[in-house]
């Protein structure tokens, strides 16, 4: 039982590593969560591969200064904003016709830019010590 447990906690992690991978291309799909349930689940599942997921060179430092509560960088704050409001507004122009889907769709893309800018804002040199201790 023990060893279907692991396997299955191994599939949701890497399942959810792949959708967070497609967060960052996809701004609605949400990447910070997706990594960090990935983290979770590789935690309970495989020490190797949790510590692979916060060794990576790109998605490391995010998820552990996320965890540690040291925010996100501006540069970050920016890209996420900007591109899930251009994907916002041009399916509600271009793609949708029902306007309680169009409400629905800014009432996401508002909720979803409260949470971003809410967070704490990561200094960029503590991102650069973070990234020296992983190419280390």
């Amino acid at each position: 039982m023990r060893a279907v447990k692991r396997a299955f906690l191994i599939a949701v992690g890497s399942l959810s590593l792949g959708l967070g991978v497609l967060g960052i291309f996809l701004p609605l799909l949400p990447t910070t969560p997706l990594l960090l349930l990935a983290a979770a689940c590789y935690i309970r599942s495989s020490d190797k591969l949790y510590h692979w997921l916060i060794t990576n060179k790109r998605f490391g430092p995010y998820i552990l200064n996320y965890r540690e509560g040291n925010g996100i960088p501006l540069k970050v704050k920016v890209i996420s904003v900007s591109l899930l409001w251009f994907s916002m507004l041009f399916t509600v122009i271009f793609v949708v016709p029902l306007i309680l889907v169009k409400i629905l769709l800014l009432a996401v893309a508002a909720y979803f830019t409260r949470f971003i800018l809410k967070q704490k804002t990561l200094q960029e040199d503590a991102m650069e010590w973070r990234g020296k201790v992983f190419e280390e």
